[in-house]
């Protein structure tokens, strides 16, 4: 098993994440590698006490950006994004560390 915070990289912060938290289900960036089975290992290490129910990922690809100087293209990176329902418990996404 991978490290655990390699696995899982931050958390999204947009609406439609902060609305999904009133159902038990978080939205996180992870590493383009992982597998399901390593994410929800992941969320066991760190959040002990929680019961991952379903763990849905998804691939986003990088925007295309242009460059005003010399005309060129270049490319955001591409993101693994990962949406974790939990059966028990809860995520405490800003504790301060």
């Amino acid at each position: 098993m991978k490290d655990p915070p390699d696995v899982i990289i931050r958390p999204v912060v947009s609406e439609k994440s902060y609305g999904l938290l009133d159902n038990n289900v978080y939205t996180f960036e992870v590493a383009p590698e992982a597998s399901k089975p390593e994410i929800r290992d992941a969320v066991h290490a760190i959040w002990p006490g929680v019961k991952v129910l379903k763990v849905n990922t998804l691939n986003r690809k990088g925007k295309r950006m242009r460059n005003r100087r010399s005309f060129t293209y270049g490319r955001r990176a591409d993101t693994k994004r990962a949406i974790i329902t939990l059966a028990d418990g809860s995520i405490d996404l800003f504790e301060g560390n």
